[in-house]
């Protein structure tokens, strides 16, 4: 049996499958080994347990993210900008590991009390500071209203863009970036000041500033 790099992806990949669905704890390893036409046994020839693939499953996952997000950060974006592409590569994130958002999103409350997983907890502050510290720079800039809860509007946004690893399924009808557009629209609209005398308007507003946002 192989044992390179393609093949331990593919088995990770099978094992983020079966964790989605199952859960973590009622997952086996003879559960994943039968997902992927082997014997349990030989499943322990490429990882010594099933917290080992759940552990990289989600570094690589993160690391992917933190990755993209940390380019957004560092490009000097606008707030809407920021927000804009900080959506979008979310769902490109969604695209590329959706098991693994959905087992984040299942199990991070309970794993983070393992030591193993503390990086989680980590995680979760960067990505509130990050979200959080955009809505108040928007706020303060006049990009954003100033009755704005920032709090409550990055727990919607954090919400609604991740609740979509739930129903979202790679090579769909959308690409992660219509799809990204199309959640722009709808949440930019809500929280975006608007031109006084753009009243009546705000459709074509709210399109413009999506399109401007990715130019």
């Amino acid at each position: 049996m192989g044992g390179g790099p393609e093949r331990r992806r593919e088995l990770l990949d099978t094992a983020a499958e079966v964790f989605a669905a199952q859960g973590y704890n009622a997952t086996t390893v003879r559960k994943i080994a039968d997902a992927a036409g082997m014997l349990a046994g030989s499943l322990y020839y490429h990882f010594d347990s099933k917290e080992s693939m759940l552990d990289e499953i989600l570094a690589t996952f993160l690391n992917e993210l933190w990755d993209g997000y940390d380019a957004v950060l560092d490009a000097a974006l606008g707030p809407r900008e920021t927000i804009e592409a900080l959506v979008t590569e979310s769902f490109r994130e969604i695209d590329r590991h959706r098991a693994a958002v959905a087992i984040y999103q299942k199990e991070s409350q309970h794993l983070v009390d393992l030591p193993r997983f503390g990086y989680l907890t980590e995680s979760q502050r960067r990505f509130e500071k990050a979200w959080l510290g955009t809505l108040e720079r928007g706020v303060a800039a006049g990009v954003f209203r100033a009755d704005l809860d920032v709090r409550l509007t990055y727990r919607f946004v954090r919400d609604t863009v991740w609740v979509a690893a739930s129903w979202y399924r790679p090579g769909g009808q959308h690409s992660p970036e219509e799809i990204a557009r199309q959640y722009l629209s709808m949440v930019l609209d809500g929280i975006a000041v608007r031109d006084p005398g753009a009243a009546g308007t705000s459709g074509a507003s709210g399109e413009r500033g999506v399109g401007a946002g990715r130019s």
